[in-house]
């Protein structure tokens, strides 16, 4: 690829980290869909961080944020995601750590009460593993899922 799309891509990526917050993993997939070289890649990558347009804790903290707020995401589903974006281990138990236990334990509740409403059973017992199931999918532990529906 010749300097000018290097430098357009550049110019292209940049644009594209400040709509929102990405991460390294999101970048370098965008410009393999382009065709950019492995060296190009990297180039790119090294200038958006020194440039402050791409931070791995700030993009961190905003999806956990964002999934926990809009999506209702328990905490394991939060960090599964995020290791699929090959966010370091440490960066998402720090992270991670920082989310409000009893804030995530009220939307689970809430979640839950919802839930309850729409879901069909025999009877309880088959509603709860059906709440349980439905909860553990949106990544919540079996420990907050039990004190949430009150077992």
């Amino acid at each position: 690829m010749n300097p000018v799309k290097f430098e357009q891509a550049l110019q292209r990526l940049a644009a594209y980290c400040s709509r929102g917050e990405r991460c390294a993993y999101d970048i370098r997939q965008k410009m393999m869909r382009w065709g950019l070289p492995e060296d190009e890649q990297q180039k790119a990558i090294q200038y958006l961080q020194r440039e402050n347009f791409l931070d791995e804790k700030r993009y961190c903290r905003a999806f956990v944020h964002d999934k926990s707020q809009y999506n209702r995401w328990g905490v394991y589903k939060i960090q599964y995601e995020l290791r699929k974006k090959h966010i370091p281990d440490s960066l998402i138990r720090e992270t991670v750590s920082e989310m409000d236990t009893a804030v995530n334990r009220e939307q689970l509740r809430q979640l839950l009460t919802n839930k309850r409403k729409t879901v069909k059973g025999a009877n309880e017992y088959e509603i709860n593993q059906k709440l349980i199931r439905f909860a553990a999918g949106k990544g919540f532990s079996l420990e907050d899922i039990e004190a949430a529906l009150g077992l």
